[in-house]
Formats: structure tokens, sequence, C-alpha cells
């Protein structure tokens, strides 16, 4: 594939991942990673650094995503403000913390992980597994620690820790609605302080190719998250008029077989 055509197949990838987005309700790490990690490595990048760069790429290109998410849903008075302000301390702490261990991380250890986050969250689709209400929002402490454990394991894997923060908040009695509007307001703290955190852990990193910062590849980051933002309406728009809880079967289904030609494109 010549260098004409990686300006074609970046855009695709972010009208894909924004017409998702909107159709499914889910982030486009998930899609992200793996495909970005497989169109890196077909452009000859290097092997040790190409997971590093999907993951800070993905996570520059939510924070544009998120705050389109952010300014719905707040739209709608979706959004717990007081849940914000708790958690985006330890979120801040924890997502920063993600991206230093992530930029010392091989790049298999990192694919695995990775590919095993996005099995439990296809699973979750999959069986629609959802916690049931069993207990109160935590204090301080408990906050923080819940913010930590979110923001690392969502800079880990790049997604704004939907996946993570919609069941923690209802399993502590948050209504649904204001659970999603609340994930979508954390969202941005884990977008903002994951893309620093790449940007600072992967300065002068070795294997990185022209166009970079830190690990963040700014060719694809500018393609696909302005297609992105452009598709997304759309999905929207037919999510009311499509089966949308068949799509997200079929989607956990796709997000298996990215996943394993992730592995596979890592390890071949």
């Amino acid at each position: 594939m010549d260098v004409n055509a990686w300006w074609l197949a970046y855009p695709l990838l972010g009208a894909v991942v924004g017409f998702v987005a909107g159709l499914l309700g889910v982030g486009g790490g998930a899609v992200m990673v793996p495909m970005l990690t497989t169109l890196f490595l077909a452009q000859g990048f290097a092997h040790e650094s190409v997971v590093h760069m999907a993951l800070g790429t993905s996570m520059a290109a939510i924070v544009l995503t998120s705050i389109s998410s952010l300014r719905a849903h707040q739209s709608h008075g979706a959004v717990r403000w007081d849940i914000v302000r708790r958690i985006t301390p330890g979120i801040l702490l924890g997502t920063f913390g993600g991206t230093f261990i992530a930029s010392r991380a091989d790049t298999v250890p990192l694919a695995i992980f990775f590919a095993l986050f996005t099995a439990y969250v296809a699973v979750q689709m999959l069986l629609n597994i959802k916690p049931k209400p069993a207990r109160e929002l935590p204090g301080v402490a408990g906050m923080n620690a819940a913010g930590v454990g979110i923001g690392g394991i969502s800079a880990l894997v790049a997604i704004g820790g939907g996946s993570l923060s919609v069941p923690f908040m209802t399993w502590c009695n948050v209504k649904m609605q204001h659970a999603i509007g609340t994930s979508a307001a954390i969202g941005l703290p884990i977008a903002v302080s994951g893309t620093i955190g790449y940007l600072v852990n992967g300065w002068g990193a070795e294997g990185t190719p022209a166009l970079t910062l830190g690990y963040i590849y700014l060719p694809a980051l500018v393609l696909v998250a302005t297609v992105s933002m452009l598709t997304a309406p759309y999905g929207a728009s037919l999510a009311h008029r499509l089966p949308v809880a068949t799509l997200k079967k079929i989607f956990a289904g796709l997000l298996m077989v990215l996943c394993a030609k992730m592995l596979h494109s890592i390890f071949a």
C-alpha cells in the first residue's frame, strides 16, 4: 500500500468509529486500537512501539468525541456533577499512572491485556450483563480508589471509561440515565489526562516515526478524529430505527475478531 492509500485508510477508520459510536453508544477505542495497530504494522512502523502509538493516538481522538458526548448528555440534564467532582482526582491520578505503566511495558503484554479487556466488554454486550444496585456511593477514599482503578485501566486500553464507570455507578444505586451521562463527563478528564500521559511518557521514545508527539501519531489522530465526529450523528439518528440490541451482539463478535487480528499481527 503506497503513501496515498494511508490517507484514505485513516478517514475510513474514522467513519466507522464515529458511526458505531453514535449507533451503539460504545467508545471508539475498542475499534481504533486494534485497527491502528494493524495499520501501523502494515506501514512498517517499529514493532516495539505500535501498540503504544495506537493507545496514545486513540486516547487523543477520544478527547474530541468525549466533548461532543458530554454536551449531548448535559443538554438532557443527565450528568451528576457531584459524582464527577468527587471521582475526578482519582481519575486523573489513575489515568496518568496507567500511561506511565503502559509506556514502560512491552508490546506483547500490552496487546494481551487489551485483548482480555475487550473480551470482557464483548461478553458484557453479548450477555447484556448489568450489575444490580447493592449499595450507596462510597466516601472520599472509596471514590478516589474507584477513580484510580477506572482511570488506570482506561489508560491501558484507551477507552473513555464507560464500560467501567457505568457498572460502578449502577452498582451504587445511580439511575442508569444519570450513570451514562455522568460517565460521558468522566470520559473527558480520562481522555485529557491520558493524552497528556502518552505525550509526556512517550516523548523521545525510540522507534516512533516522523509526525509523532510522544506516542500520538498526528496524521492518524487528525483524520480519524475529524471524520468520526462527522459520522457519529448519522449513527445516532439510526439508533432509534434499527435493532440496536441485536447489533450490539454482532458488534461484540466483531470486537473478538478485531482482537484476534491484532494479536495475530503482533505475534506474526
